[in-house]
């Protein structure tokens, strides 16, 4: 690294007298920025840059050495690639799971790149943030989640030594809006079992024993049962993505890998559904191996009159009346059916922790952020909890086909 003077050669010669002669102006004499300072950075590529006055190339060549030194440069370059650029970029190398990528793509198109995407990435200041933040048309948590997003991307960005800081910082977000979910009451859940077809009625009690997710719910299988032990283990979900055939994936999180209680009213309706509807192989894509995708047969516990995979477009067909008739609100799902699990424990006395374990949360955190509120101080066990609620025989009304 070096400061270069521009306007006079850098070689001095010698008069007759042996004495060094004055400077000799060169080409570039009087024309643009006199200073330049030439360095490597820590990746071994040439830069230089132009300055009118000597302090300020001293200063800039003092600190361009220390920060290479440090391994600490930012190549001021790099930060003008624009945020939708490098967005791009960041988006293609994460290992998100197809479900995933869908909505991040979809969210950096709806919401983040209108706003951020032409603005040089290194010219991003909190403030860009903070407005987005306080305007993005968004609910509460949906935003806190877009936001996300853009934290791990501008953290990526700093990573990558194409901004010094992250911008995401000291930034506030919308209130989360704790509005009280519907709570279902057990003549609702036994309603909406007997509304919906045969072949799907142990879904609900599985919803409302187990506190399972839909796609966990619909990913079960025959092996995944256990009448004995009175258990279910969750290691797969039913996925649906735009393009593809219903195909399994890994649960949501790994948190979410669990065995859960099996409640006499759940195992009741599933081996009478068992009875009716056994379960036959279904050819399906299997990508819980994130190593290995492969297509093997699933003796899959809930399938549609053709003998395929449940899709969520039929499953919305089925749910929706059975909902009506058990008076849950249209905007209501089966998640309906999770937090009616869910308060019930909390309302027998299950702890934060044990809450937690049963529905699959990745933290306590969003179990209290989603359920705040609502806990007393003892702790029973979830079957007991269920069975006391919902009895342990399926009703006649939910029973007829």
């Amino acid at each position: 690294m070096a400061v270069d003077d521009l306007w006079y050669s850098s070689r001095r010669e010698r008069g007759p007298d042996g004495r060094l002669l004055p400077p000799t102006p060169t080409k570039r004499h009087g024309r643009g920025k006199r200073w330049r300072v030439r360095y490597v950075d820590d990746a071994g590529e040439g830069r230089e840059r132009l300055f009118a006055k000597k302090p300020d190339a001293d200063r800039f060549d003092a600190g361009v050495r220390t920060d290479v030194d440090r391994g600490l440069y930012i190549d001021p370059t790099a930060g003008r690639q624009l945020v939708k650029t490098y967005a791009e970029t960041w988006r293609k190398a994460q290992l998100h799971r197809t479900s995933t990528s869908e909505r991040v793509d979809r969210t950096f198109r709806h919401h983040i790149t209108p706003v951020l995407g032409n603005l040089q990435i290194g010219r991003v200041r909190s403030s860009h943030i903070q407005a987005w933040a306080r305007n993005v048309d968004l609910a509460p948590s949906s935003a806190r989640v877009a936001y996300s997003y853009l934290v791990s991307m501008f953290g990526a960005a700093v990573r990558d030594r194409v901004i010094a800081v992250s911008p995401c910082s000291g930034i506030t977000l919308p209130a989360l809006d704790h509005a009280e979910h519907v709570i279902l009451t057990p003549d609702q859940v036994h309603q909406v079992a007997a509304a919906m077809p045969a072949r799907l009625r142990p879904a609900v009690y599985i919803g409302a024993g187990c506190g399972l997710r839909l796609g966990e719910v619909l990913g079960l299988e025959l092996e995944h049962v256990d009448f004995l032990r009175r258990e279910v283990r969750v290691t797969q979900q039913l996925v649906v993505t735009k393009g593809r055939t219903p195909y399994l994936t890994p649960p949501k999180t790994k948190t979410s890998r669990r065995t859960v209680e099996l409640p006499q009213v759940t195992a009741n309706a599933l081996a009478r559904h068992l009875q009716e509807f056994p379960p036959a192989e279904v050819e399906i894509a299997d990508d819980t191996d994130r190593r290995e995708s492969k297509v093997r047969p699933a003796r899959l516990l809930f399938t549609s009159p053709r003998g395929n995979p449940v899709s969520r477009s039929w499953w919305g067909d089925m749910w929706q009346p059975g909902a009506r008739a058990a008076g849950i609100p249209p905007m209501s799902g089966f998640h309906a059916l999770r937090h009616y699990f869910a308060t019930l424990l909390i309302f027998n006395g299950a702890n934060v922790k044990t809450v937690q374990i049963a529905l699959g949360h990745s933290t306590p955190t969003i179990t209290l952020n989603t359920y705040v509120g609502l806990w007393p101080d003892q702790v029973d066990r979830t079957r007991t909890l269920v069975d006391d609620a919902l009895g342990t025989q399926v009703p006649d009304a939910a029973v007829s086909s």
